[in-house]
């Protein structure tokens, strides 16, 4: 029975001293994990700027200036262009896929994401001041405005078609405002006619002796003083005209320029062909040649023809 009784001590301070062994390394065992953890998260978070922060792993996977919290706009464009060509082609899948990765996907507008063809077609909608407006916004749509085919195809639809072959030497911007020049200078002729200004017009023409001049009566004039006097003369017996111009078309040349033309008072007097020839001369267009024909109906033109 004391035996027994002296058996039952020991195992209960054998487990006490097992039990308390235990804790106290079940307790080293958590403070040591708990003081780990922190550093661990922070050498994890550390890691995850180098990352993704600073972007230098996308960047030397895919070259893409942008941060990697686009990651999921990103992936879209890969999983479209590697679901294209699932059934072969995988270099071609791979060089399309890094096209695509490479074009910035942040911080430019939907303007400078399209591709060439498409912002051409959408500029020449504008007209040339909205070209000019756009070109001063910012770089990317500086060089957009300036692209060439934007300035053929305004050219083309304020000016004409007929040129389409044309290559101009300095492009077709300096080629549109050389015609848009032209086209001003030829309106304020009709301007000085309207006003009947000696003085104007006499600044118009260049100073040459072999400057000409065909009125519409069908008088030929030639030199710079003879044709300053048929002017004076149909100034003075001739009201002011205000002609209505149509159907204009310029060339330009390096120093040559001429516009032609259909001009009109009223309908009822018919209609005149004109024919306006420009020289750039000391910095500015001097007019060398005006030609003014009456345009003829068929019966008419046969009449004459039958009376010549």
């Amino acid at each position: 029975m004391e035996s027994a009784s002296s058996f039952s001590g020991d195992f209960s301070s054998l487990s006490f001293y097992i039990a308390f062994v235990v804790s106290g390394f079940c307790f080293l065992v958590a403070l040591l994990v708990v003081r780990l953890s922190p550093s661990r998260f922070r050498q994890q978070s550390k890691s995850l700027e180098t990352d993704c922060g600073g972007g230098s792993l996308l960047k030397k996977t895919c070259n893409c200036s942008c941060s990697c919290n686009t990651i999921d706009e990103i992936s879209g464009p890969m999983l479209t262009a590697t679901g294209t060509y699932v059934n072969g082609n995988t270099a071609e899948m791979h060089k399309r896929t890094s096209v695509v990765v490479d074009r910035p996907l942040c911080g430019a507008s939907m303007m400078e994401q399209l591709v060439p063809e498409i912002t051409t077609h959408a500029l020449s909608y504008l007209d040339y001041p909205s070209l000019c407006r756009l070109s001063m916004t910012n770089s990317s749509m500086r060089k957009a405005a300036n692209d060439d085919n934007a300035w053929k195809a305004l050219y083309h639809k304020d000016f004409t078609v007929e040129q389409d072959s044309v290559t101009p030497v300095n492009g077709w911007k300096a080629y549109y405002a050389a015609t848009r020049a032209i086209v001003n200078i030829n309106s304020a002729f009709f301007e000085i006619i309207k006003e009947k200004s000696l003085q104007a017009m006499s600044r118009f023409w260049l100073n040459a002796d072999y400057v000409k001049c065909v009125h519409a009566s069908g008088e030929f004039f030639t030199g710079y003083d003879t044709v300053m006097d048929s002017w004076r003369i149909a100034f003075s017996w001739e009201e002011g005209v205000n002609f209505q111009v149509r159907d204009v078309r310029a060339r330009v040349m390096t120093d040559m320029a001429w516009v032609t033309m259909k001009t009109y008072v009223d309908m009822e007097t018919g209609l005149f062909n004109v024919t306006n020839v420009f020289e750039f001369n000391n910095g500015r267009w001097f007019m060398v040649h005006h030609h003014s024909s009456v345009m003829l109906a068929d019966g008419e033109v046969a009449q004459q023809i039958v009376n010549g």
